[in-house]
């Protein structure tokens, strides 16, 4: 299946920031980008953007080129790409691929050569097709999304080059929740793949229907298609350019929930800091804007406004296989990377971020509301009617992987579920009883 005419947009910007420097990538220095040039939001304290204290997957990926402990290697193909995938333990089942001229490096995008994107849980990766550079978006656990580019031509010492001002002017924006972050973007273009101005977009999230998703993106599926631009992408563009021929309807249902579940923990983690770094803020103010901010992330956390799937989901790759088998679990064998597919994207509906670095950082008064509002939420004590996409069954399911599989939990999460599961031996033993002769 592929929609056509349409744009999407998770790089927005991240070449243009090459471009906007003005850099000479064989000038003496090598360097690619420029560095502290203009205003840069958030790059004072108490957030300092511009630190150089880093600890995203990227930032540690170049200390170890630089020490020595890691080489890069060069295919004639594809560059950097799939040795930097594998450094980054990137899977090559997860690409997407885009068609909107969206880059710095727009004349080589279009339908017939569009961009390939690979992520995981923490690192968004680009490439334009005969591109001059790889496109970078870290997730780093205190700074959130760090913008890096590599350039793509041979180098005896490749190395990830920091990339702020022109990124932040398109990654600081409403759809990314006002914090450095990464949006997902469908909109109308024209036949080549430039944008139609005049046309609607959309911010696709967990909470857009399907047919409104995806404008732009190449999406195969061997079942789940729906919206009136979809087509097959036979012959749309050259398949052995790229690393696989697959543009997986699972990976990108995984992308739209991932990308705006990465804003919702950075806007948390910003919102407590300079909150918490404001002498002017009654206490009465510090509290209610830190649980404002995480009572929305709780919410996203637990797909309060998922859509419904409106047809049964299939994919053609093995992303959903290798996505699954990354765990953790549980000693029923059940993960918060399970797939439902039929109605919905997960089986056990709460984020398998829960489980990132970045969620971990987020400072302890917004985390401890967190885990205050999940505990009340899972144990049934809420039943408000925002959760009530929520059964029984998921809650408690939820509650005891959590338990099971999420170090640093308070006690008293751990106390109910052995309360729960000794109740229940109780009354099963108390059945067993009656029944005896």
């Amino acid at each position: 299946m592929v929609i056509r005419h349409a744009r999407a947009m998770l790089f927005c910007g991240v070449m243009a920031c090459v471009h906007a420097a003005g850099a000479d990538p064989s000038s003496a220095t090598g360097r690619v980008v420029e560095k502290n040039q203009g205003f840069l939001p958030f790059a004072d304290a108490p957030i300092s953007y511009r630190s150089s204290e880093l600890n995203d997957p990227v930032a540690k990926l170049e200390k170890r080129l630089e020490r020595g402990e890691l080489k890069l290697h060069y295919d004639s193909k594809h560059g950097y790409l799939k040795s930097v995938l594998d450094a980054l333990h990137i899977a090559v089942s997860s690409q997407a691929l885009v068609f909107s001229k969206t880059s710095f490096q727009y004349p080589q995008i279009s339908p017939a050569t569009p961009r390939a994107l690979y992520y995981n849980d923490d690192v968004y990766v680009g490439q334009v097709h005969d591109g001059k550079f790889l496109e970078f978006v870290s997730f780093d656990p205190m700074q959130g999304a760090i913008f890096y580019v590599m350039d793509e031509h041979r180098d005896k010492h490749p190395r990830f080059e920091r990339s702020e001002v022109d990124c932040i002017q398109c990654h600081v924006a409403p759809s990314t929740k006002g914090i450095p972050g990464v949006m997902l973007r469908s909109v109308f273009t024209k036949p080549d793949g430039t944008a139609d101005g005049a046309a609607k977009s959309f911010v696709t999230g967990q909470e857009s229907p399907v047919s409104q998703r995806w404008g732009g993106w190449y999406v195969t599926a061997k079942s789940g298609s729906q919206g009136a631009m979809a087509t097959d992408p036979a012959g749309q563009y050259n398949t052995a350019a790229y690393l696989t021929g697959s543009s997986d309807i699972v990976a990108l249902m995984v992308l739209a929930h991932q990308t705006q579940m990465h804003n919702w923990i950075t806007l948390t983690n910003y919102t407590t800091r300079i909150v918490l770094a404001d002498p002017k803020r009654s206490a009465e103010e510090r509290q209610k804007q830190i649980e404002g901010s995480a009572e929305k992330l709780v919410r996203y956390l637990l797909f309060t406004n998922e859509v419904s799937l409106e047809t049964p989901i299939v994919g053609t790759s093995d992303f959903a296989q290798q996505f699954t088998a990354r765990g953790p679990r549980d000693s029923q064998g059940r993960s918060l990377r399970d797939f439902d597919l039929q109605k919905r994207i997960f089986k056990y509906p709460c984020s398998y971020l829960i489980y990132s670095e970045a969620f971990d950082a987020i400072p302890a008064p917004a985390k401890d509301y967190v885990y205050r509002r999940l505990f009340d939420i899972l144990s049934g004590r809420e039943q408000g009617p925002e959760f009530a996409s929520l059964s029984s069954q998921d809650r408690r399911a939820i509650l005891e992987i959590l338990v099971a599989t999420k170090p640093g939990l308070p006690d008293q999460w751990k106390q109910f579920v052995r309360d729960a599961n000794q109740g229940l031996t109780s009354r099963a033993r108390a059945g067993a009883a009656h029944l005896q002769p």
